[in-house]
């Protein structure tokens, strides 16, 4: 992680422009207090652009027609190709609620070619497809049928759309050297946390009414 480069709006700076930004995902008290998340109160510096990014980040994370699953497997796959621990942070714990088990999560770094995904295809297609288009900006011919064989044609353009947000939003993160926020019980790459506990299922903006407490501690 680089330093710093775009700090979080500062609060003499909040315009009802910037407040639209880091209220956008409807977080209890954002409006008068400002976002829990770094990346929104970063963007909140170019509302245009956050508002932009937000409309779009909505249709790839809680509109899409993508199966959670299959999702969740390619974010998390694509994080760690970007070492975004910020991205990695935030989506293991959305992949433990959508039905990935630890074991599965933990073996994602391994790729496609680990034995957790045998007898698992459409995982492991999930994951070829990904590493692709991370090493040639396309999709072979034998993973798109393979995809092709649970995903239909809506959710194929989500899934591809869904890689291309989520490397865009790493890359993000990166260059402004967007921080994890103070206080929240890191997960890495291997699982560990900075407190010991085993991660947790966490939920995204609007599943459940504590989401905005509970998300990524």
């Amino acid at each position: 992680m680089s330093k710093v480069r775009i700090p979080n709006l500062s609060r003499d700076r909040w315009t009802d422009d910037a407040r639209k930004v880091f209220s956008f995902w409807g977080e209890p008290g954002s409006w008068e207090g400002g976002s829990r998340t770094n990346t929104q109160m970063v963007m909140a510096n170019h509302p245009a652009l956050g508002i932009a990014f937000n409309n779009f980040g909505k249709q790839v994370l809680l509109e899409s027609t993508c199966p959670i699953r299959p999702r969740e497997l390619a974010i998390l796959r694509l994080s760690w190709h970007l070492k975004s621990e910020y991205e990695w942070h935030y989506h293991v714990g959305y992949a433990i609620a959508a039905g990935l088990t630890a074991q599965e999560v933990a073996a994602i770094p391994e790729g496609p070619d680990s034995p957790t995904w045998d007898g698992k295809p459409q995982d492991r297609a999930v994951l070829i497809a990904i590493d692709e288009l991370r090493r040639d900006s396309a999709i072979s011919d034998t993973t798109w049928d393979a995809l092709s064989d649970f995903l239909d044609t809506k959710q194929l353009m989500d899934f591809v759309f869904t890689a291309g947000h989520y490397v865009m939003f790493g890359w993000a993160i990166s260059a402004f050297g967007i921080p994890l926020e103070e206080g929240v019980d890191k997960i890495g790459f291997d699982l560990k946390t900075a407190s010991g506990r085993k991660p947790a299922a966490s939920f995204r903006p609007g599943e459940t009414d504590d989401w905005a407490e509970q998300s990524g501690v």
